[in-house]
């Protein structure tokens, strides 16, 4: 069975919108997309190609798999995240979806703990990451769903944008379990529900 696993670029304060490119998403007037790039260095290449590897599935909300979908098929089979991504099997979860384009993608509806074993069923012994999609993994969290969290918080404040843990979010009891910092200034740190 799969781990699920969040994996998120983050702000220092939070925010997760558009970390990829100014048009990625600009919902609520968001005018700092592509944040993220700036401090992207060798190290950072190295353990996302690491997490890649580790990466059996994805699971994505509707705005996720839609950019995801318009771009990753695209792309060349030399790149190796096109080649894994269009490869392996996608979940999306979505109440408006009727079809998917993306070749080898499954549309869930119903509720998160239903779609969440369907998926975990998948074959292998890596993870299904969820990568992008914070209003999916916000509802994962308040779930309990989550079995491990990726969190890159990069050495940038906004101010403004869709934060990942909002005012008036449930409480989350989470252990650090490892972290490491880029030459650049990205903290990744990892971390797993605690036990009850």
């Amino acid at each position: 069975m799969l781990k699920l696993v969040v994996q998120t670029f983050l702000t220092l304060d939070g925010v997760y919108q558009a970390p990829g490119g100014p048009d990625e998403d600009t919902s609520g007037g968001f005018k700092h997309g592509g944040w993220q790039m700036p401090f992207w260095d060798a190290e950072g290449d190295k353990v996302m190609t690491q997490q890649i590897a580790e990466t059996d599935a994805l699971l994505l909300g509707r705005v996720t798999y839609q950019i995801f979908a318009g771009f990753w098929p695209k792309q060349p089979d030399t790149d190796p995240i096109a080649k894994k991504f269009n490869a392996i099997p996608r979940f999306v979860f979505s109440n408006t979806l009727r079809k998917a384009d993306w070749r080898g993608t499954t549309i869930l509806s119903g509720t998160l703990t239903e779609g969440v074993h369907k998926a975990k069923q998948t074959p292998g012994s890596g993870i299904l990451a969820v990568v992008g999609s914070g209003v999916l993994a916000q509802g994962l969290m308040k779930e309990g769903l989550v079995d491990e969290y990726r969190l890159w918080i990069h050495p940038i404040v906004l101010g403004s944008g869709k934060r990942l843990f909002p005012d008036g979010f449930v409480p989350l009891h989470i252990k650090l379990v490892d972290s490491r910092t880029t030459p650049s200034g990205v903290t990744m740190l990892t971390f797993r529900p605690e036990k009850k």
